[in-house]
């Protein structure tokens, strides 16, 4: 694995590598043929959170083979038609969406989830406009609550909702009416399969698309039931290379990491038996040690607990060292034990791939200080710069 050469030369960075990215894509594709072969499926990848802090920029270029995108605001539907993306756009909820915002056609061909009743009664009023003050390329998905719970329609208001979007597909507002739901537990798959089987059921004989799925069903060993009528497979986090499945990474799934995160040692001092260092004296060395300090902290998204448990990859050689005391704002320190031959300026990868090519998968870090892949990516935050390679 390379690193690009526009690096900073003190600060810390994050390589984003597209290729890895396209990989995933077509990763899910071959699965979703072997598993359904000539079934009519698409493909919705979801770019929410700025690409799951990958950044928009960076991965669109990427993702060029997917149906459609995924997003949560109208402000990131512009963004990608900015961008030149062409193809349709599925804006997540239409939770605090205006009705001029609808219908501005700059949007393109727009999906819009519609999860509660208020957002229906605004469609009904727009389909009272003249038509020439209507969108014109909107395509429409109603919620089903399900397990999840915090949005959508339950059991009994869903039909009754969905004949609503049916009438004002009757009249020309909308495109088309279809039936998403967001798994709850796809993680275990005899809760997914009881999910389905309840979708399917509050469903019946409606007609429409579906639009299901998310990491965990798609990489899981339960292969979704795909819709006759059309079905959209939704993903986020398995494009960017991390699992959903709790124990396994990306990497044994076949994916392949998108993010690498670096900085620099900007110190390597050493500290005698009974020495401490961080605050809080959180670090005391139990032998003569070497503790380098690289200059990234939680400032830039790192986790302040992380060094409890956490290793990272240091030197040319990208060997695995443990954390020496508490994260702080800008550094964090490492113990680079009592051999240690990294100089000031090597880089150190917090995660993702060294330059040498050795990995440390996301999962690892988020496991060692109790969260998720998609909180490491979508907490880093805008002092990080971003590389792509």
């Amino acid at each position: 694995m390379t690193i690009p050469t526009s690096i900073p030369s003190t600060g810390p960075w994050a390589v984003i590598h597209r290729n890895a990215i396209s990989h995933n894509l077509s990763w899910l594709r071959q699965r979703l043929y072997h598993c359904s072969p000539g079934a009519p499926v698409r493909v919705w990848a979801v770019v929410k959170a700025d690409a799951y802090g990958h950044g928009l920029t960076h991965t669109v270029p990427a993702l060029q083979q997917a149906d459609g995108l995924g997003v949560t605001t109208p402000d990131d539907v512009r963004r990608l038609r900015r961008q030149g993306w062409q193809k349709p756009i599925l804006l997540l909820s239409a939770s605090g969406v205006r009705a001029e915002e609808i219908c501005d056609p700059s949007l393109g061909e727009l999906h819009l989830v519609i999860d509660e009743p208020s957002q229906l009664d605004q469609l009904e009023r727009l389909a009272r406009l003249p038509e020439s003050r209507r969108p014109t390329r909107l395509n429409t998905w109603l919620r089903y609550a399900g397990r999840l719970g915090n949005l959508g329609f339950d059991v009994t208001e869903y039909a009754p909702a969905f004949e609503r979007l049916l009438a004002l597909k009757t009249k020309g507002l909308v495109v088309e009416a279809g039936h998403l739901h967001h798994y709850a537990g796809a993680e275990d798959a005899d809760a997914l399969r009881a999910e389905r089987n309840e979708f399917a059921t509050v469903v019946g004989r409606l007609p429409g698309p579906f639009s299901t799925g998310n990491s965990a069903a798609l990489c899981g060993s339960l292969p979704e039931t795909l819709r006759q009528e059309g079905h959209w497979l939704r993903c986020g986090l398995m494009l960017y290379g991390a699992s959903a499945l709790p124990g396994t990474t990306g990497a044994q799934l076949g994916l392949r990491p998108a993010m690498s995160v670096h900085a620099r040692l900007v110190a390597v001092r050493y500290l005698k038996a009974g020495q401490n260092v961080g605050y809080g004296d959180t670090f005391q060395a139990q032998r003569d040690t070497w503790v380098g300090t690289a200059c990234i902290g939680y400032s830039h998204g790192v986790p302040r607990q992380l060094w409890e448990q956490g290793h990272a990859l240091v030197g040319p050689s990208g060997r695995p060292v443990p954390y020496a005391g508490r994260v702080a704002m800008d550094c964090l320190s490492l113990d680079l034990g009592p051999n240690a031959c990294e100089q000031v300026g090597d880089i150190v990868t917090l995660w993702g791939h060294a330059p040498n090519g050795a990995a440390l998968p996301v999962e690892t870090v988020a496991a060692s200080c109790s969260t998720i892949a998609a909180e490491l990516f979508t907490g880093l935050t805008s002092r990080l710069p971003l590389i792509s390679a």
